[in-house]
């Protein structure tokens, strides 16, 4: 196998899926069709199966004389990657992956194509010779978009169209995308907001007329009154308008990541333990979250099918409360626009007493998406939580792999979230992980101070209770705020 000369062709039977119908039914994460309880209300499904793409009737103008903010028109596409590293196996699966985001966003994959090089070309990515044959590629299958696997620089994305002769999008794109047509919440959205414009930023292209200089008076030969000297380009008004937007955004995010802050302050000053799950996308994390309290999140066979984080309150066997918080999932590669959009919400990971890092038992590379996750972890300084790795879908995983993995990862649980196998043990486990209150008490509580006592059973853990004449005698350990409030009645 040579350093560059290998192109490998992956046609659409291995990485398209068939577009059917809208289904009627509730699927889980797997496929498998849900018990009604299993998930709670999900009522966004209904919305999210209403609008549906229909091709061959886009009016969009092909004489574009603005500034190059395109909207995304997947509809058939051509995956192209460039393999630098790694084995092919790792560059296949990446494609793949690939394809999925891409059908997510509403395409329909034809073809993919994956180039050896030693690094991407500078101008054209994959190089000269081997875009032509892309081209080829594009025309035999009729494709109106190219979608590369991997961020590309301003320059060799225009270079690449320039051969292909349609539309080239980067993976960093389509998952900003993704992100626009999934995110719900007002934070949500302004944080994908954030993102596509930082990753628009450099990347303004200016058309025709919309370079002309501004100019008047002497400057512009007579032209009349006005403005003195060459004045600005439209590209250069676009860049401070996006900018203002940017920096509007950021303060819209700072108030909001304020009334983050203060809910997750009022938990610690409750001494509330709460509990993050975290992972891949599609691992499941969803389905687990529902399994755990029946929240009713959406759950979909689809990639970053949730993006709002979702907070539920739970409680041990025993009665201490703690939260439960569904974050967004992650990818490999995730574009580094939006670790720094979604950072204040990836910091309700850090602020966690324990993790659930679910793993997708079934997938080509699990290992992969734990590295992969782990990494984002440590860029939101995330990395020193307690962590718990949850293998999901062990109806359908490989009890070989499930092996490998546990033997790797000491501190691991194996759960089917379709099934509910496994799940009486992960309550048991995080039972056991969420921090205990340790103060002693021994007070008696007037029976008028029922609110006290109420507490000491949500927040604490009661050891022994008697009813006296005066009141009920408590014998309990809880936490330091609410020793402070117990220390009149102590006995």
């Amino acid at each position: 196998m040579t350093a560059h000369d290998d192109f490998f062709d992956i046609r659409a039977t291995a990485l398209a899926k068939d577009d059917g119908e809208p289904v009627v039914e509730r699927y889980d994460a797997d496929g498998f069709v849900l018990d009604p309880g299993t998930d709670g209300d999900q009522f966004e499904r209904e919305n999210r199966a209403a609008l549906r793409r229909v091709e061959g009737l886009s009016t969009e103008l092909t004489d574009v004389t603005e500034v190059e903010y395109r909207q995304l028109r997947l509809e058939r596409v051509v995956l192209a990657g460039v393999w630098h590293d790694g084995t092919i196996q790792d560059a296949e699966n990446s494609l793949r992956e690939l394809s999925a985001l891409a059908e997510t966003a509403g395409s329909t994959v034809l073809a993919g194509v994956l180039q050896r090089r030693s690094k991407p070309d500078a101008s054209t990515w994959m190089g000269a010779g081997k875009a032509k044959e892309l081209r080829d590629v594009v025309i035999a299958e009729g494709a109106d978009t190219v979608v590369a696997d991997g961020e590309l620089a301003p320059g060799q994305r225009r270079g690449l169209e320039d051969v292909v002769k349609v539309k080239v999008i980067d993976r960093t794109a389509l998952i900003l995308d993704i992100f626009a047509q999934h995110a719900k919440s007002k934070e949500g959205k302004a944080q994908v907001e954030l993102a596509q414009l930082q990753y628009l930023l450099p990347r303004l292209r200016g058309w025709g007329e919309s370079m002309s200089r501004q100019a008047g008076g002497q400057a512009a030969a007579g032209q009349g009154m006005g403005s003195r000297g060459p004045g600005e380009t439209k590209i250069e008004l676009d860049r401070r308008r996006i900018n203002t937007r940017i920096a509007k955004l950021k303060r819209e995010l700072t108030g909001m990541k304020t009334m983050r802050d203060t809910k997750r302050s009022s938990r610690r000053n409750h001494h509330v333990p709460s509990v993050a799950i975290a992972g891949y996308t599609n691992a499941g994390k969803s389905s687990i979250l529902n399994r755990l309290t029946g929240a009713g999140v959406l759950v979909q066979n689809q990639l970053f099918a949730t993006l709002d984080p979702t907070v539920r309150r739970a409680e041990t066997a025993d009665g201490r409360l703690y939260t439960l918080a569904d974050t967004v999932g992650f990818v490999s590669n995730l574009p580094h626009q939006l670790i720094e959009a979604f950072r204040s919400t990836l910091e309700e990971v850090g602020d966690s007493d324990l993790l659930l890092h679910v793993v997708d038992g079934s997938h080509p590379d699990p290992e992969g998406q734990i590295s992969a996750v782990r990494e984002v972890l440590a860029e939101v300084g995330a990395h020193d939580v307690r962590e718990v790795i949850v293998i999901n879908k062990a109806d359908v995983a490989d009890p070989e792999v499930i092996d490998r993995i546990r033997r790797s990862e000491k501190h691991s649980i194996t759960v089917s979230a379709r099934t509910g196998a496994g799940f009486a043990e992960l309550k048991a486990l995080i039972d056991d992980e969420l921090p205990r209150p340790e103060i002693r008490v021994d007070v008696v509580l007037p029976y008028d101070r029922g609110d006290l006592l109420s507490r000491i059973h949500d927040e604490g853990e009661v050891l022994e209770t008697e009813h006296l004449a005066d009141g009920t005698h408590v014998h309990a350990k809880v936490t330091p705020a609410l020793d402070g409030e117990l220390t009149a009645f102590a006995r």
